[in-house]
Parts: structure tokens; sequence; C-alpha cells
């Protein structure tokens, strides 16, 4: 008897296949855990590959596990080809934590690039937040050297991409010129998905869609919600990827999804520890990712995107 085939191979949605690279928790939503649903809701097919599996997110007084390796992952992936299943239209990585894992992930990319060599790889380089590190301080040169000449579109935040350019981010023409020379380096899109200008929270956005042209860019200034909430740089990324797919040429548009899309997500996440009796504004939030599905799936566009003027 015939083995079936696989439909996600066999009969693609029109979005798209996505291979997801990122932590995950047991209970709440950080990593693949705040990625991948909404990927499926925006009608993606998505495999997760879970680089650590935590009890919770290390924001918990303990949390307990087990942290995938290079070798793993590997083993893995072989485990797809040897059955013909690597065939991916996207390939989305987060929170790495080694150089080792790092360099596996290089070979996943070359992997999936010989399978198919239109492969879209969305690289989030977690690499820290508001001055501080997360991950070990080896990671940086492999990211700048290795990881972004072979990424098609690049989520830092602030801090992450003032490590990968070597630029301090204190005005918005800082970041346009970061943008460019991370472009320089590789990506065709970026964005600064989170940066504190001026005291104005902006997402800083860029696209360059030709070798002999500069980039479209865009900023979008984001609401200021007095609460801190975990996986949404997970989310965000996810949500980017999403919506410009859907949207190729116009990543102001997938922007503004995107950005409208977390926060109606946020507010709802705010108003939901409220009726709890929590006060939000005295801890670490988590997310309502499954309660705002239908803000994920169709987002009204409550944050809309400003053009930078090209300099003549």
């Amino acid at each position: 008897m015939a083995r079936p085939p696989v439909l996600s191979v066999a009969l693609p949605s029109d979005t798209g296949r996505v291979l997801c690279i990122q932590s995950h928790t047991v209970q709440g939503y950080v990593g693949n855990k705040s990625a991948v649903f909404p990927l499926q809701l925006l009608g993606f097919d998505v495999d997760p590959i879970n680089s650590v599996q935590f009890s919770n997110h290390t924001g918990y007084p303990t949390f307990r596990g087990q942290v995938l390796n290079g070798n793993q992952l590997w083993d893995i992936i072989e485990g797809l080809e040897e059955n013909g299943l690597l065939h991916y239209t996207h390939l989305l990585t987060g929170y790495i934590g080694s150089v080792s894992f790092l360099s596996t992930v290089l070979q996943v990319v070359d992997r999936l690039r010989s399978v198919n060599p239109d492969l879209v790889y969305v690289c989030d380089p977690v690499l820290g937040d508001e001055g501080k590190l997360y991950v070990p301080q080896d990671l940086i040169p492999v990211y700048q050297q290795k990881v972004v000449p072979v990424a098609t579109m690049l989520t830092p935040n602030q801090f992450e991409v003032e490590l990968l350019t070597g630029l301090r981010i204190a005005l918005e023409e800082d970041g346009l010129k970061a943008c460019n020379m991370l472009h320089n380096a590789g990506p065709w899109k970026v964005v600064i998905t989170s940066a504190l200008i001026e005291d104005k929270l902006l997402l800083i956005g860029s696209h360059k869609k030709a070798e002999d042209q500069p980039p479209e860019q865009f900023k979008i200034e984001i609401p200021k919600i007095p609460a801190y909430f975990t996986g949404t740089g997970d989310l965000t990324t996810a949500l980017l990827l999403g919506w410009s797919n859907k949207y190729p040429d116009n990543l102001e548009k997938a922007a503004e999804l995107a950005v409208s899309s977390l926060q109606a997500l946020l507010r709802r996440t705010v108003e939901d520890y409220k009726r709890a009796g929590f006060d939000p504004s005295t801890s670490s939030l988590e997310i309502r990712l499954i309660q705002s599905q239908d803000e994920i799936r169709s987002p009204q566009i409550t944050c809309k995107a400003v053009k930078y003027q090209l300099n003549p």
C-alpha cells in the first residue's frame, strides 16, 4: 500500500509552511508558544522545534526543563529530510542560547535553501533588552558575521540593533542609519521593533527593494502601556512574518497590522488582569493570546506608519 502524501507538502497552504525554532514553555506564552498559534491563525502550516522546553518562563522564581543542543537539532532535521519533509517557505528563529546551537541553525538555513532557494529567513536576534544581555557575549559576533548576512528579515529591538551595528540609537536618524548598515550586510527588510527615542516609543522599518535603490523607511509611534509583558517580541516577529508575506511589497502595511494587533492584545491583557483584581503595573504579565485571536486574525489598524522622506 502506498504511503499517503503529507498534505502540508503536497497541497501547501496559500501562505506557506514555516519551520519555527524557538524556546517553549509548558505554561505561558513566550517563544514558540507565542509565535506558532498566531501564524496558524494567519493561515500558515507551522512546524515548531523547541530549542528549550521549560516548565515556565525564566522570570518566575524557579523553572525546570531541558535544553536542546546542536546535535539534537540536526538529528531532527535529518529525520525530516529522510522522509522528504524539508520543503519550507519560511524559517523563523528566536531565542538561541549557545554558539554551538546557533552554528547548527546556520547549517539548517543552508540545508533548507538547498531544497527551496526562495526560503524566507526571518530572524529575531534575541540578545537582550534595555542594556541587559540575555545570552553569552560570544553570540554577538556570530550574529554579526554569519547570521545577519543570510537573513531575509531582521527584527531586533533597540539594544540588539546597537549590539549588531555598534551604533548608539539616540535619534531617529541613528535608527535609519543602523537599518542601512544591516541592509548592506544582507537583509532586505529590517524592523527595529521597539526604540525609545526622545521619550517616544517607536517601531522603525526599512525595506530595501533593489540593490541600486535606497530603502523605503518609515516609523510607527507605539502607544505606551504602563505594564511589562513577556512574549511580545516573539509575537511581534511572528506577526511581521505573517503580514509581510501577505503584503510582500508593503512592509509599512504589514507593520501597521502587526503593531495594531499587538496593541489590541496588550490592552485586553491589562483589562483582564484588572478584572482579576491585580494591579498590572506591579509585575510582568502573561499575554492573553488565545482570547485575542480575533484581533490577531482581523486587526483594525489603529497605529499608522509615517514615511521618512528620502534625501534629494
